[in-house]
């Protein structure tokens, strides 16, 4: 499935938490990556901060920077969060505001090995947590790279304002990087408008809506433990199923004749892992 990237206008409409959610769910092996230039919050939010030693994507940029070791270190710095099946990998984000330095020139090394993840053997889907447009150094390339994006936007005026803005901005970034139409989608999370409504205003399908479930979110983001029967868990689960009926459309697309094939990508080996979902 490749990038499926989570990325927000602004303020905190649950990027992290709906990604991490969506991670705990995913039925298939998955990497979620904390791509947000403004530091990660899992490994001292939901992990309570329980690991020894730096672990994630600024200590992989270091390496790369200094040595060009990305695809020799990538599977040390992930967190098994399904431990040990290492169905579920967690790639930490910077903790350190001086890391995003290190990290911002490598978003376009970082978003084609990811690309690449879902060729490897076994092969992963990405969930690339992206944060807000409106840091600075945003990813961009792993927009650009990613099968599909998720616009996430609360359903109240002001965060909808807000989302409208950012969603035309993607859209101009991907017909300039001509890329097809059809990655961007929204993702509504809690209660407010009504999805048809978003989708008139915003001029973007919504391809699901997120339940309010403050419970559920204040375990994802502080510790605890996470129950699948609760609405925010059931409906992140649901959410790999219109992702995954969007790509086999498009694919579908491509097969016609004359269709352009993708360009392929390196095949990452996961270490002590066999066999495929």
């Amino acid at each position: 499935m490749a990038i499926i990237a989570l990325v927000s206008a602004k303020g905190s409409p649950g990027v992290t938490t709906t990604g991490l959610a969506a991670a705990l769910s995913w039925h298939r092996r998955l990497v979620l990556a904390e791509c947000d230039p403004a530091g990660g919050s899992i490994l001292a939010g939901y992990l309570g901060g329980a690991l020894d030693g730096p672990r994630g994507i600024g200590e992989l940029a270091v390496g790369e920077l200094r040595d060009g070791r990305l695809e020799h270190d990538f599977w040390s710095q992930l967190v098994d969060l399904d431990a040990p099946h290492r169905q579920r990998l967690l790639l930490p984000g910077v903790v350190d505001p001086a890391q995003a330095g290190s990290v911002v020139p490598l978003w376009q090394r970082f978003a084609d090995y990811l690309t690449g993840l879902e060729r490897g053997e076994p092969p992963y889907d990405v969930l690339a947590d992206c944060g807000r447009l409106t840091v600075p150094g945003p990813p961009w390339p792993l927009l650009r790279a990613a099968a599909v994006v998720l616009l996430v936007t609360r359903a109240h005026l002001p965060d909808l304002s807000a989302t409208r803005a950012a969603a035309r901005a993607i859209e101009r970034d991907l017909t300039e990087h001509r890329l097809p139409p059809g990655t961007l989608r929204l993702l509504v999370v809690g209660d407010g408008h009504g999805t048809s409504e978003i989708s008139k205003a915003l001029r973007l399908p919504v391809i699901a809506r997120l339940p309010h479930d403050p419970r559920t979110a204040e375990v994802l983001s502080h510790g605890g433990t996470v129950r699948a029967n609760r609405p925010l868990m059931r409906a992140a689960g649901a959410l790999e199923v219109p992702i995954r009926a969007l790509l086999e459309r498009r694919l579908a697309r491509l097969a016609w004749p004359g269709a352009i094939t993708p360009r392929a990508a390196t095949t990452p080996t996961a270490p002590g892992v066999s066999g495929a979902v």
